[in-house]
């Protein structure tokens, strides 16, 4: 039986610290402009980087554990899409919607929540699942709102290959591939780089969660909650249990990470999009909130 107090405390108490410091002021909106560009733009990508170019891979790829995540993910979105295409006719909005149902903050939030609860040998089984993650749901995301927006392909590929957590994956996955050892002193130096990342990275988050409104898209924000923190881990634990018979560890890892709120990054693409950054602002802070229940829900049942 995990203490699930134990588990999720330590980030929940980071994240508060964080959150205290945005609305007491004693951070103001430049400094927290520049600790967030630190954080995103150098300290996670180094962390992803090291850790991805260091991973055993070969122990950690398995067909059955990503297609018991990717299959309900996408399938997920692609119900989303159709049901809000029929009911408001526009892609861009359909797309934006599908989005909020179905990306994890799975970085920054479902690695350490993982790792805490599982271990620090989950990781590189973490790393092979999030190397697709928004490479795979943004591309969607763009094709489908392109078809109604101005977005070409260039654009698209601009967009994924300039993303600082795929570049540091693909970058990460490379060198592992090609067994690539980079001098000691460089090592050493990105592992520096890399260990505030998760402490910095759920530090901003709860320091944004202030800036963010809940009343603006309330009752879609509420159901793309739902469906982010309820339907989706549900799913991948049907997969995962009675569709690919993965082992108790596995299955909770994946629903885990199914389980992590909306991703920060679904808003910014809807604020590049120019469709639905309202409702998504709203459900990236509910999501938060509530995820802490669903959390120690997922982790009380699967672990019993």
């Amino acid at each position: 039986m995990f203490n699930t107090l134990a588990i999720i405390f330590p980030l929940i108490f980071v994240a508060t610290a964080g959150y205290i410091s945005a609305a007491r002021s004693f951070l103001t909106a430049e400094h927290l402009s520049g600790i967030s560009r630190f954080v995103f733009y150098i300290s996670i990508p180094a962390f992803l980087f090291v850790n991805m170019s260091q991973a055993e891979l070969s122990k950690a790829v398995s067909l059955d554990v990503m297609l018991s995540f990717y299959l309900p993910v996408i399938g997920l979105y692609l119900l989303v899409l159709g049901f809000y295409r029929c009911r408001c006719g526009q892609w861009s909005i359909s797309a934006i919607r599908a989005l909020g149902a179905c990306y994890s903050n799975t970085v920054l939030i479902g690695l350490p929540i993982a790792m805490q609860a599982l271990g620090k040998h989950v990781a590189a089984t973490v790393f092979v699942i999030i190397t697709f993650h928004s490479a795979l749901l943004f591309l969607l995301t763009y094709s489908f709102a392109g078809k109604e927006q101005r977005v070409t392909w260039p654009n698209i590929i601009r967009q994924l290959v300039i993303n600082p957590v795929i570049l540091a994956i693909a970058l990460g996955l490379l060198a592992n591939a090609a067994n690539l050892a980079l001098p000691k002193v460089i090592n050493e130096g990105l592992t520096l780089l890399a260990e505030p990342a998760i402490a910095g990275a759920l530090f901003v988050l709860g320091a944004n969660l202030h800036h963010y409104q809940i009343k603006p898209g309330i009752k879609s924000a509420l159901t793309l909650t739902l469906l982010k923190l309820a339907v989706l881990p549900t799913l991948v634990y049907l997969t995962a249990t009675y569709g690919f018979a993965l082992a108790q560890e596995q299955t909770l890892l994946l629903v885990l990470l199914s389980a992590s709120p909306l991703g920060v990054n679904a808003y910014l693409v809807s604020k590049q999009l120019q469709r639905e950054s309202a409702t998504l602002a709203s459900a990236v802070v509910l999501s938060t909130l509530l995820s802490v229940v669903s959390f120690v829900l997922w982790l009380a049942v699967l672990s019993s």
